[in-house]
């Protein structure tokens, strides 16, 4: 716990821009298994928060047409996000249920050279968003808390 006069920072959420919410609402607590925690009536917009766990997303019309498609694992341009990610423990269980819900950018590929068993798949969601699937990551125990 922190003491007296500290400040706790904690992570609180992402907003995605959507060309329809109610698709990406969809996408997000079928494949990714969040629900519905709030909607902010706007008037003639609202925002939705989805949740699963202790990560929201914040979900917002988008005021703008679509941008050029990101490829691979995510733009590579300083101020940009690159990708959002979670973990599965079956990227191939994953990709079946998934379907034809969303295309395949990258992979899959596996990492085992770096870590034994990790294999991770990009898909692009219903707005653009890269998305990284990756089962069997895990952390580096050798590291110091400050990854010295």
């Amino acid at each position: 716990m922190p003491g007296a006069g500290e400040r706790v920072t904690v992570w609180s959420h992402v907003g995605l821009n959507c060309t329809d919410q109610k698709t990406t609402e969809e996408f997000y607590t079928r494949y990714f298994g969040f629900t519905r925690a709030r909607v902010v009536d706007l008037g003639e917009a609202r925002i939705v928060f989805l949740r699963k766990g202790d990560a929201y997303l914040e979900l917002f019309a988008a005021a703008a047409p679509a941008a050029r498609p990101a490829q691979d694992d995510g733009p590579q341009a300083p101020g940009r996000m690159r990708h959002l990610a979670f973990q599965t423990d079956s990227v191939d269980a994953f990709l079946a249920e998934l379907g034809d819900a969303a295309e395949v950018t990258l992979g899959p590929l596996d990492f085992d050279d770096f870590i034994c068993g990790w294999r991770t798949v990009w898909v692009r969601d219903p707005d653009g968003v890269i998305v990284e699937v990756s089962q069997g990551f895990e952390d580096d125990r050798s590291h110091d808390k400050d990854g010295a």
